[in-house]
Order: structure tokens, then sequence, then C-alpha cells
């Protein structure tokens, strides 16, 4: 009974932690050959750290890079035991703190003990260095993989070879044994692994290591394995920043105090500044920000490209000066060209109605001889009366007749005055039905010396349209007198003028006469300026009325009239009623 006694007080203090219940600890751990061999190769340290904290129970969590990062940054493990690179970002970004680095017992110091080996295939003669992989496919475990890619970018980038620029990268995943195998099958060029893989693998009777060369060797020392790069410090076992120091503390002593297990062991953390330097140089990581170039430094790298861009900038600009003020000039040259042009335009329109006016000087005249013969009679007759002493009523009849011829003359004159004087154009609301009557009662006397009669044929209720009254008599008055002239030689000579709405929104007023009509080349060039068929006549009347009606935004046209002779047709808009 007194043999039993020690040895249940011993059971129970061995069994108490777990009969209690004992604390959970997660230790995040990087799976690079998969989940099951990173739980296979760190068992022996969660079960030391088992046996060291009896009221703790550690667990391994195998995961890949991305999701180790995202495990620490939720907070979801405890500690990690991860690749040097990994570290030092997780230093950085979430304040792991790092408790122990790994050791090989007789084998290379803790500060030198990783490396990359950059594989191809034996019979790839062509392919004599890390500089002869430019073009070429290689495959890495990630971009983000200390082993499997950042190291060998390092000693590329040293040799002026840019792998993301200047070749085919491809990026398999964990396991990292994948690289191997791809290299092997000829379906990559050159594959990045973490030294001494390949000679684990021909170890297990995974490959033949006489199959594969590795590029660019480099002294590995006590690695005893050929490498690729320079050496770097081995793995760390580092805690989340929100750890209890305490638990931390107690970790630590335990992994430095754990006995050699298959020749490996936890020493002291070391110096991880290798790591940096080469995180540093690639300007990545805790050092992505020197990728961000200062002012300063993109101005003293590239100030050649800078001095050519300003001078290209100061030369645009000179000639976007330069073209500026030929654009205006040119402009100002073209709107006196256009403004000459304008009164040259207004000078021929001006003389043309003087000439028009200076044809019908001698019917005009006898138009005014009408009211001033009458007046001269009345006048006569209430002299008569006056001296005759008697009948006041009538010499005031006499007195109103002499005053209405006065204004009927007047009113001739001051059409005749319009009609020639200098003017700009004002277009307006105009009644085209009014304007026909005006023209021809100017006009009537004309055509009444030369034997034409003169029919109007003017639509009833005809809609206003939008037009300068004066350049519309012109068009008129040139249409009447070039119809009179065409029936010179007429035996029959009838004028008819007509007025109509279109189903444009148009109204048209056309002149026929029965002439002889228009010949072939005067059809052809009809509407040519200073093209006339008469010896006395200047050839701008026509070519003058179709640049009036198109600029009223009509048009003026010659056909022939269905009973023989020409007709003159032009087209006025209607002017547009407001909402």
């Amino acid at each position: 009974m007194s043999r039993f006694v020690p040895f249940a007080l011993a059971l129970a203090v061995l069994i108490w932690p777990f009969a209690l219940g004992a604390a959970e600890v997660r230790v995040g751990v990087l799976a690079y050959r998969g989940a099951e061999r990173a739980a296979f190769e760190w068992q022996p340290t969660i079960r030391h750290l088992d046996r060291a904290l009896p009221d703790h129970r550690f667990h391994a969590v195998p995961l890949d890079i991305p999701s180790l990062s995202k495990a620490v940054e939720d907070g979801r493990v405890d500690f990690v035991i991860t690749n040097p690179g990994h570290y030092v970002e997780l230093e950085a970004g979430h304040r792991a703190t790092r408790l122990a680095t790994f050791e090989t017992v007789g084998g290379p110091k803790p500060s030198a003990a990783i490396g990359s080996a950059v594989l191809v295939r034996a019979d790839r003669g062509d392919l004599d260095g890390l500089a002869a992989l430019a073009g070429k496919r290689i495959a890495g475990v990630l971009p983000e993989a200390f082993g499997g890619f950042r190291l060998a970018w390092r000693e590329m980038a040293a040799r002026g070879l840019d792998p993301f620029r200047d070749s085919r990268l491809v990026f398999l995943g964990f396991p990292i044994e994948g690289i191997v195998e791809a290299v092997a099958k000829g379906e990559v060029d050159a594959g990045i692994v973490r030294a001494c893989l390949l000679e684990r693998m021909a170890e297990e009777g995974r490959v033949r290591i006489e199959e594969f060369r590795v590029l660019d060797p480099q002294p590995s020392g006590a690695l005893g394995c050929r490498a690729s790069t320079r050496l770097y410090p081995d793995w760390p076992f580092a805690k989340h920043a929100a750890t209890p120091d305490g638990l931390a503390k107690r970790v630590g002593i335990a992994l430095l105090s754990m006995p050699p297990t298959d020749g490996h062991a936890w020493t002291v953390p070391v110096d991880y500044q290798p790591v940096h330097d080469l995180f540093r140089e690639l300007k990545i990581g805790p050092y992505e920000h020197l990728a961000r170039r200062t002012f300063v430094e993109v101005l003293r790298d590239s100030w050649p490209w800078l001095v050519a861009a300003a001078a290209a900038v100061a030369w645009w600009l000179a000639h976007v000066v330069r073209v500026e003020h030929l654009v205006r000039r040119r402009t100002d040259e073209l709107k006196a060209a256009h403004a000459a042009a304008r009164r040259q335009r207004d000078e021929m329109e001006h003389g043309a109605r003087l000439a028009l006016l200076g044809e019908m000087a001698s019917s005009i005249a006898h138009e005014i001889n009408q009211p001033l013969a009458a007046i001269a009679n009345y006048a006569s007759g209430c002299q008569r009366r006056l001296s005759a002493g008697a009948d006041p009523e009538g010499v005031a009849e006499g007195l109103r007749s002499i005053a209405g011829q006065a204004e009927r003359a007047a009113g001739i004159v001051q059409r005749i005055r319009d009609f020639v004087r200098k003017r700009k154009p004002e277009p307006a609301a105009i009644d085209l039905n009014a304007v026909v009557r005006e023209s021809l009662d100017l006009f009537r006397a004309v055509a009444t010396r030369r034997g034409v009669a003169v029919e109007a044929n003017l639509a009833e209720a005809l809609p206003p349209v939008l037009a300068d009254r004066i350049q519309v008599e012109q068009v008129l008055l040139n249409l009447l007198q070039n119809a009179v002239d065409a029936m010179a030689a007429a035996e029959r000579r009838h004028l008819a003028v007509t007025t109509a709405a279109t189903a444009n929104r148009m109204v048209e007023v056309a002149v026929a006469d029965t002439g002889p009509g228009l010949s072939p080349e005067a059809r052809s060039r009809l509407f040519e300026p200073f093209f006339t068929t008469r010896p006395d006549g200047l050839g701008l009347g026509l070519s003058l009325s179709r640049s009036i009606a198109e600029a009223h935004g009509g048009r003026l046209r010659a056909d022939d009239s269905p009973g023989g002779g020409a007709r003159f047709a032009f087209t006025l808009p209607i002017v547009e009623e407001r909402p």
C-alpha cells in the first residue's frame, strides 16, 4: 500500500492539468512541403512544449504563406514558425517577436543556413548561368516565397535580370516538390527551390540527382548542399503581439532547453539583418516604399530625359503660340476679306439697283409727271375761280386734290429714295402681297410704255415671311424688267405675277412672260455673274437676285412657262410662330 501512494501522487501531478482543462496554444507553421510533412517535422518541438508547459496544450497549425499571414492578422495563432523572410514581414506589419532560431546540430551556423537552388535539367547545355534565363520559363512557389523565389530573385537582379520583366514566371504554389517535377518534365526551363530539397528528394528515392544541374553554384560550407544564392538565417520561432509575455518567456526557455531531436534543436535568436538587406535591395516588404522614388531621385536619374521633355514642351508651346498667332492673323484677314466682299456685294447690289432704276427712269418720270400735271391743272382751275370771285367750295375741292396728288408724287419719290439708298439688310416679318403690289405700282408705267399687259394673281391670306423689304423689291423689279426686255420682239406681251404658299412652309413669288424662253446656253449660265444677253446689260441682276434669295433661306429658279416663255420664281421662308 505504501508503494502505491508515491505512484498515485506522481500520476496525479501528471494528469492534474488535463483534469482541470489545460489552456490551448496554437502554433502556426509554414507548410512549404505540405501540411502532413510540416506537422511531422515540427512534432518534436510541439511535444517538448507540451511536456515543458503541462498547463498548456500546443497544437501545430500548418498553413501556406497567405493563410498564415491572415491567421496572424486575425489573431488566430499565438506563435509562428516560418521562414526568415516571412518573419521579417510579420515583424514589420504585426509586431511579431522572435524567441529562438532553428539550429541543425553539427550543420551550418543558424545565421547562414538557408539558401535557394535554381535547377535545370542536366541536358540543358544552353542554360549555363542565371543570366541565361532571360526569356525562359522560370517556376517558383509564390511571389512572396523566401527560399522558393526571393533569394533567387536577388541573385538574378545582381546579374541584370529582372525575372518579372525579362522572363516568364510560373508560380506553382506549395508543396515545393512540384517545381522539381515541372523541371524534370520540361514544363519549365528552370525552377527555384530551397537548397538541399533536391538532395533530400534523392535520398527519399523520388528523383535522380544526376538528372539536374544547379545554376551558378555558390560556396555553401557546412550546408553540404548545392545553392545558387547567398545563405541566410534559419527559421525563427516567434510570438504574436497579443500573446502574453509570461507565456512567451516560458516558451522561449523551453525551446532553448529542448534536447536535440534528429539532429535539430533551438538556439538563441540570431541577427536577421541579411534578410533586411535583401528586402531593402529588392524594395519589397517593409522597404516597399523605396520603390516609390522621390522627386529628387527621379530628377537626378532622369535629368537628360527631363531636359529633353522640357525642350519638347517648350517647342510645342512655342509652336502652339505661333500657330495661334497665325490663326488669329488669318482669321483677321478672313474677316477683313469677308467684310470687303460684303462691302463689294453691297456696292454691287446698290449699283444694280441704280442700273435698274436707270432703265426705269423714263417710266418713273412719266409716273411722277402725272400727279405734277394734275397739280398744275387743279392750280389753274383754282386761280380762275378766285379771279371770278365765286365758288369757294370748288376752290377748296381743288386744293384737296392738289394735296392728294402731291402726296402721290411724294410717295413715288420716297419709294425711289428707299430703293436706291445704301443700307444694311433689315429682315422683318412682311406681307409679301403688299410688297408685290407696291413693286407693280412702281413698275406699271414701264410696262404700259412697253405695251406689256400685267396680271397679278395674289393668294389670299398669305402668311408673313421673314425678309428685307427693299431686297425683295429689288429681286421682283429685276425679274419684271427682265421679263419686259425678253418680250420686246414678241407679238403677245403678257406678264403674270403670282404668289402662293408651298407645302414646305415657304411662300413663292413667280414672274412668267410670253417671250421666246431660255436658250440652252442661257439656261446653263443664267446665274453666272456678268453673264447677260443684252448689249447694255451688267449681268449682275440674276446673280444678285439668287444670292439675296439664298441669304434669306430661300432659292431662285428658272423654268419654261407652260404658255410659252420663261418663268422665274423665288421662295422665302414663312415666319415661325412662337409658342
